[in-house]
């Protein structure tokens, strides 16, 4: 067996535990668990939009101790201080009597860290977390410390309550690799997570791979071949989403304000090649790209007030295009 291949099964056989170790503890939310390991293999941050109550703070916690990493939860709330993230410098007597500055780090040292609610507290406290996502390090007192690798972000949002809230920028809006939107389970769904939850022994997953696993994986993820009518195919679809553009028709130049960026189709290829190998395919498919269209573009097009007069959101656009770009140019 070559290195190469020796290299791919290894990876998938991975990839297959990591999946029954979710399923032990996760019901349901099939696509936003898929979505959420392509995230991480391609070390990117994720916005997820849900009511309360969808085991998100579990699933995220989960992947932590799946993969051996740390965790940390942050409740935004309204008085949230940057330093309450980040960390600030405590004045501590030392044993001569001597008085010295000592750094307290915050909860940001941490590999995954889940920012609940992040629309909850001022854009001064939403600042300090986007530029820690941005720069992967800390500045405190005018010292920068780098967070250690792998780092992301989980930040939640409630669609329900807005009243209080601080909707993040679209600039701000961009640094996240994905947008999901977690339902409610089915019938069948939600009476399993009751009779699973509601006993004496609740399933626990098991560590099953370390840190340097997961570096692994993201490396053999970024070395999936993409085929060039599947690059093709990115480029189309992101071009015909700007209203400008003469790859776009009527229907997103009535309805859409601004198109996405450069960063959609880099983000469009990086998933498609982990994706891929979630799947256990050879290469990155046409298919995984439709797959991932709706989290790669549903914070990075912009719906104008047509859109909103008829109550169109940002899925119909992004849906649209899924019919109206062909596959092969």
């Amino acid at each position: 067996m070559s290195e190469n291949a020796a290299q791919w099964e290894s990876a998938r056989r991975q990839v297959e535990g990591f999946k029954q170790e979710i399923a032990r503890v996760i019901v349901g939310q099939n696509a936003v668990v898929e979505q959420m390991l392509v995230a991480l293999l391609c070390r990117g941050h994720v916005l997820i939009v849900g009511v309360p109550g969808l085991a998100k703070t579990l699933l995220v916690s989960t992947l932590g101790h799946i993969l051996g990493l740390s965790f940390h939860r942050i409740q935004f709330t309204p008085d949230l201080m940057p330093t309450d993230i980040l960390g600030s410098e405590i004045l501590q007597e030392t044993g001569a009597g001597r008085r010295q500055f000592e750094f307290a780090p915050g909860p940001i040292f941490a590999n995954l860290i889940l920012a609940d609610e992040i629309n909850r507290t001022p854009p001064k406290t939403q600042a300090a977390l986007l530029e820690a996502m941005q720069e992967k390090q800390v500045t405190v007192a005018g010292r920068s410390m780098a967070l250690k690798e792998p780092f992301i972000v989980f930040a939640t949002q409630n669609p329900i309550e807005h009243e209080g809230t601080y909707p993040l920028p679209e600039a701000q809006l961009d640094r996240f690799f994905f947008n999901l939107v977690m339902d409610y389970p089915s019938l069948d769904e939600e009476r399993q997570i009751v009779l699973q939850t509601t006993t004496r022994h609740v399933p626990q997953a098991r560590r099953v791979l370390e840190e340097k696993d997961l570096t692994a994986l993201q490396d053999v993820a970024l070395d999936m071949p993409v085929p060039e009518h599947v690059l093709a195919y990115i480029l189309r679809f992101v071009h015909a989403s700007r209203p400008k553009a003469p790859q776009s028709d009527e229907y997103i130049r009535k309805y859409v304000a601004w198109g996405a960026g450069p960063r959609a189709s880099q983000n469009f290829t990086r998933a498609a090649r982990a994706l891929a190998l979630l799947r256990g395919n050879p290469a990155a498919s046409v298919e995984e790209v439709r797959d991932v269209a709706l989290p790669v573009l549903r914070h990075r097009v912009i719906p104008n007030y047509n859109a909103t007069g008829e109550g169109l959101g940002v899925d119909d656009i992004v849906r649209h295009l899924l019919d109206a770009v062909p596959a092969a140019g």
